[in-house]
């Protein structure tokens, strides 16, 4: 890339992040967009511009952001939001250290030096010689400046521990303030009991768990809930459900038929074939009443059916105290491993109830085959993502695609599709990943949302360190270099010693482009609003209807952290290398902090609450990516700039492993268990134990009859769900 394809890649990308800050000024003014700007206030009960600065300046929404306690984004989005922005905070903040030092010290001992004694060894082929001189390519081999980069590693290094330790202080302090709050949540009263043996010849399973945990914990034992497979159960409720929805758009749509000169108005009509599109033609209205009559009598009939016959062997436990549950989900209840396991409850909204019955060595042998997947994954996606970032390079376009030679020839098209093709090629096709690996995770037999989205954000942040960062610097060298190493194999390493720089510019586009227009397109929120605005004007027809179009989400942290990581990655390991980067990073996360707490702060609502359980898994991959800088800064060093004192590097490395050692040992068994002093804060009294009971029964399995109640039903056949209810 040349200097003015990058210099047109971040003007473009500037320019666009521009004109998306002014739509959305513009926009969120409108009285009818504030459902997509302003949800989060709005499902709280409160007045879309509470708390905002009555003035027509644009930047209002950056001071009401910063001026936002910690405490504000925790009522507004809860303490896994919080944490999120603590993390993107910390990231800041190290960056920030680390460039006060490495800027004013690298730039000038590297742009000074006489330049590198073998001519390949710059940042861009030759061609981007005003950085190249800014970079360490620029040092000579064996230079005795090479020991301030190498001091350089040590600094961003120790920078790293500083923040992250008081930043895992800071978040264990969250949640602890969080798990003693006086509120009362269904899960604090609740453990899982998961690999129940069979129960004895003419006992039934309630009987059993009754009596086992009656032993056991014979004062603070309430009463168990059995795990039934619901899944036809819940499939009969869903189609109810379906017909009751378009039954009442069908009679807004008769309604509003309904005028002075055809008072009888217009009956809807749909056909029931396929997609509605063949078949019968029949009245909507009629049809909906007669399908819900007829499949009611069914759905109570497999109500009864799944309570009596369908038990599985997992349970929920609910005790009078949060003590008590504390200390049960920590407590080894049988001699054998794979029998009576008990953790603490997830909140009822999370559970994945399919997975709660799958026993003990069947979760284990599915995450090894899971692992194995993922393994085969990764590197099968290594091999076209290698050959797109090879192919997306223009000299490989017209070779492979001579047709398009006229058009790249260009200056103008050549420009911008240096300046973006690779970029957007990558960002697009890894945008295929996610849901596989979400699947994927929930396959291992997890118990909880948030436990799913924090394995695939692990096996997502690998995957991409591995075929975006390793991928771009390693394949893009093998394959332009592969006559070079087919006829020298043995200067291999240098070969990937001297792409390492080479590929800086291209990463520094993509930070570019990824907080420019990225960030751009999430604050402005222009596909949410032109869907909201379609879906209402030609979709919806009943109140419920308009809800769920603009009903906000919540944070997509399965795709949001690895992604974020992926660019933690990406300027550590080139914060020496290229150490202008790290203003690239600064505002890649500082922007970054600003539009998340916005979005946190009147956007997007929590689907759960795991109190910050998400911050071991950030704190672990952060230090893997800074193993991972301190490994490829030590290969570089010593090989290819020849450099002996580069062993010097090794305690660094070390140290990094045993500071993450260390926060485990300190702070990781909190996150783990709730410890018993903060289980004992917080309210005294026995709260209400029959709504506590009921929070966890199914819509599915829980009756419309006021007459009829719930809990009761549960004693006498023992099923369990997923319902919130206040307390």
């Amino acid at each position: 890339m040349d200097f003015s394809s990058f210099i047109t890649s971040l003007g473009t990308s500037f320019v666009i992040f521009v004109v998306l800050m002014v739509v959305f000024t513009w926009l969120q003014r409108k009285p009818g967009n504030a459902v997509i700007y302003y949800p989060n206030r709005i499902l709280r009960g409160l007045d879309p511009l509470e708390g905002r600065t009555r003035t027509r300046n644009p930047l209002a929404w950056i001071k009401e952001a910063v001026l936002a306690s910690e405490a504000d984004v925790i009522d507004a989005a809860g303490v896994d939001a919080a944490v999120y922005l603590l993390f993107l905070s910390s990231v800041l903040a190290i960056l920030v250290l680390a460039g006060i030092v490495l800027l004013p010290v690298l730039l000038p001992l590297a742009a000074t030096d006489q330049g590198p004694t073998n001519a390949t060894d710059t940042n861009s082929n030759g061609t981007f010689n005003n950085l190249d001189k800014l970079a360490m390519g620029h040092v000579r081999e064996r230079s005795p400046r090479l020991w301030a980069f190498l001091l350089g590693v040590y600094w961003v290094s120790f920078v790293t521990y500083y923040v992250l330790w008081k930043s895992y202080k800071h978040v264990s302090n969250l949640r602890a303030t969080a798990k003693s709050s006086p509120e009362v949540k269904p899960e604090e009263f609740t453990v899982l009991a998961r690999d129940i043996p069979p129960a004895a010849s003419g006992q039934s399973i309630k009987d059993q768990i009754d009596s086992y945990f009656k032993a056991l914990h014979p004062e603070t034992f309430y009463r168990s809930m059995v795990v039934t497979d619901n899944k036809k159960a819940n499939e009969i409720w869903e189609e109810i459900e379906g017909y009751k929805k378009k039954l009442d758009r069908s009679e807004v749509v008769y309604a509003e038929s309904k005028t002075t000169g055809k008072p009888d108005g217009t009956r809807p009509t749909n056909r029931i074939g396929f997609l509605g599109l063949v078949g019968e033609k029949v009245d909507t209205i009629n049809h909906c009443n007669e399908k819900i009559n007829e499949l009611l009598p069914k759905f109570e009939a497999e109500q009864k059916s799944t309570l009596r016959d369908k038990q599985q062997s997992a349970a929920l436990i609910f005790f009078n105290s949060k003590p008590a549950a504390t200390s049960a989900s920590q407590t080894i209840h049988a001699q054998k491993i794979d029998t009576w396991t008990v953790m603490e409850a997830p909140e009822p909204r999370q559970i994945l109830w399919a997975n709660l019955p799958k026993k003990f060595y069947e979760r284990k042998i599915r995450s090894l085959i899971i692992y194995g997947i993922v393994f085969l994954t990764v590197c099968f996606y290594m091999i076209p993502i290698t050959i797109i970032s090879s192919l997306t390079t223009l000299p490989n376009l017209k070779k492979y695609l001579p047709f398009l030679k006229k058009i790249i020839d260009q200056p103008e098209i050549r420009t911008v599709l240096e300046a973006f093709l690779p970029q957007l090629a990558l960002i697009l096709f890894m945008a295929l990943l996610p849901s596989l690996l979400m699947f994927l995770s929930k396959e291992e037999g997890i118990p909880s949302e948030s436990h799913v989205v924090r394995a695939a954000s692990g096996k997502y942040f690998y995957f991409i360190v591995f075929n975006v960062f390793l991928g771009v610097t390693i394949g893009g060298t093998l394959l332009g270099n592969l006559q070079k190493i087919i006829d020298q194999p043995k200067d291999t390493i240098s070969l990937l010693g001297e792409n390492l720089p080479k590929n800086a510019t291209f990463f520094l586009t993509y930070v570019a482009l990824k907080f420019f227009v990225g960030y751009g397109l999430e604050l402005s929120r222009l596909v949410p609003l032109i869907i909201f605005h379609i879906k209402k004007k030609f979709l919806c027809k009943t109140e419920a209807e308009v809800k769920e179009a603009w009903a906000p989400g919540a944070f997509s942290y399965a795709t949001r952290v690895p992604n974020d990581m992926l660019i933690v990655t990406i300027v550590l390991c080139y914060s020496v290398i290229a150490p202008i980067i790290l203003p690239f990073g600064a505002v890649y996360f500082g922007l970054g902090w600003l539009i998340a707490r916005n979005q946190a702060l009147k956007v997007y609502v929590p689907k759960y609450e795991s109190n910050g359980r998400m911050w071991p898994h950030i704190h672990t991959r952060v230090i893997t990516a800074l193993i991972v800088y301190q490994v490829a800064m030590f290969g570089y060093i010593l090989i290819l700039k020849r450099f002996y004192w580069a062993p010097f590097m090794i305690p660094d490395i070390i140290a990094s492993f045993i500071f993450s050692y260390l926060c485990k040992k300190h702070f990781y068994l909190a996150f783990f268990h709730t410890p018993l002093e903060v289980a004992c804060q917080g309210a005294k009294e026995i709260p209400n134990m029959e709504a506590i009971y009921t929070a966890y029964i199914p819509p599915c399995l829980s009756s419309e009859k006021s007459d009829d109640g719930d809990a009761d039903r549960f004693e006498d056949a023992h099923s369990h769900s997923m319902r919130t209810t206040s307390f």
